[in-house]
């Protein structure tokens, strides 16, 4: 099995999971117990796990951008409330916006007043917020359920049919080479449906994104319009990121 598609793997039970054995890994994979704990390790260097006594768990309760089985409580919470607050100034009545999946949309949306307003949204918990506000037409693509998330190839296809105004992207790390990344394969096509999609694109990511990398890059910086982050990201990163000519506005 490629080396990538078996770390997506084990990023997949761990995010179903939160923790795992390397025995559990190793008869799931169908590799050696060495192979598993030199996988283990690689992703341990890159900040995308924890290794544990004989295997590992999450290095988040919120993996960034992915949500595991239960909706997540309170991390980064100042820093993700700053970010949503900083997107509403963004959004008007009348428009067509989409919310990708993640704790930082979900804040976005919690927020959001209830006034004449698409939304298009595969997020469970967005959907969730959103259905007792009325004068906000709901569109949800539709797909198969990935955690939070409804995913799959009629999904992306739907949504390269819309006429998507603005779209609030999450990420599991943001770099200035690899651009915006997250862990698994599964949610790449919607992502990237959105991306290309939507005449204008934001990125919202906390400061603690900026300058990590995880598995899979689903955007490249110059197809983003803006970053929206906290006050928290250092001067020094930021200033590197406008340098590349990448628009970043601070809570």
């Amino acid at each position: 099995m490629n080396p990538v598609r078996r770390h997506e793997m084990i990023m997949e039970v761990l995010l179903n999971r939160k923790e795992v054995t390397v025995n559990e890994l190793s008869e799931q994979l169908q590799v050696t117990g060495k192979t598993i704990r030199e996988d283990l390790s690689r992703l341990e260097e890159q900040g995308l796990l924890q290794r544990v006594h004989g295997g590992a768990m999450l290095a988040q309760a919120d993996q960034l951008g992915i949500l595991a089985s239960r909706e997540p409580l309170g991390t980064y919470s100042a820093e993700k409330t700053e970010i949503a607050l900083l997107a509403l100034s963004h959004i008007e009545q009348g428009d067509i916006i989409a919310l990708d999946g993640g704790s930082t949309t979900l804040q976005i949306a919690r927020r959001l007043e209830d006034m004449p307003l698409t939304v298009v949204t595969n997020d469970v918990y967005i959907i969730s917020e959103l259905i007792p506000k009325d004068q906000i037409r709901l569109v949800v693509p539709g797909g198969t359920r990935v955690r939070n998330m409804l995913a799959g190839p009629e999904a992306a296809a739907y949504v390269r049919k819309l006429n998507i105004q603005k779209a609030f992207l999450s990420a599991t790390a943001i770099h200035i080479r690899h651009g915006l990344t997250i862990y698994t394969g599964d949610l790449i096509d919607y992502k990237q449906a959105l991306t290309e999609t939507a005449r204008q694109v934001y990125a919202v990511a906390d400061h603690h994104k900026f300058g990590q990398v995880a598995l899979r890059t689903f955007a490249s910086l110059d197809q983003v319009d803006t970053i929206l982050t906290d006050k928290g990201l250092d001067q020094d990163i930021a200033g590197q990121f406008r340098e590349a000519g990448i628009v970043i506005e601070c809570g």
